[in-house]
């Protein structure tokens, strides 16, 4: 972990999440990996989420787009969902993760990662406000 005053060079942080995610993280629940391999510059990633058990979101599986900016992972990345889902924090029109909705965004910290985001959204669905929504068609895009 960075000291306070240390700054983590942004490809570092990412070559590390890179290299975490190929591996596997958790239980499986959450997944991610850069969106094109030539991504030289580590900017944009793909996340799957597979919803959590007793909720609405069970056993659907969600695609998210996150891309890192050249300040990451000092300031935190641009969220979306591709898939199409109802969540307070998701805006309905095209699928942007709001921070003023999401407290991981809000408050950003550098030791987060992309993984960090993934798990957060997951724990989202199952919170009370998101947890019985109804979802649009399953397989529909934002």
């Amino acid at each position: 972990m960075a000291k306070a005053g240390i700054k983590i060079p942004r490809n570092f942080k990412l070559l590390e999440e890179l290299e975490k995610g190929e591996k596997g993280v958790g239980d499986g629940a959450v997944s991610y990996g850069l969106a094109d391999p030539d991504d030289s510059m580590l900017s944009s990633w793909a996340g799957t989420i597979i919803g959590p058990p007793n909720s609405v979101h069970e056993g659907r599986i969600y695609t998210v787009h996150i891309n890192c900016g050249n300040e990451y992972p000092q300031r935190p990345p641009l969220v979306k969902f591709v898939s199409r889902v109802n969540m307070a924090c998701v805006n309905q029109s095209n699928g942007t993760v709001d921070p003023r909705g999401f407290a991981i965004l809000a408050q950003w910290k550098e030791e987060y990662s992309i993984e960090t985001i993934l798990v957060g959204l997951r724990n989202e669905m199952t919170s009370a406000q998101n947890r019985k929504l109804s979802q649009p068609p399953e397989g529909t895009n934002f």
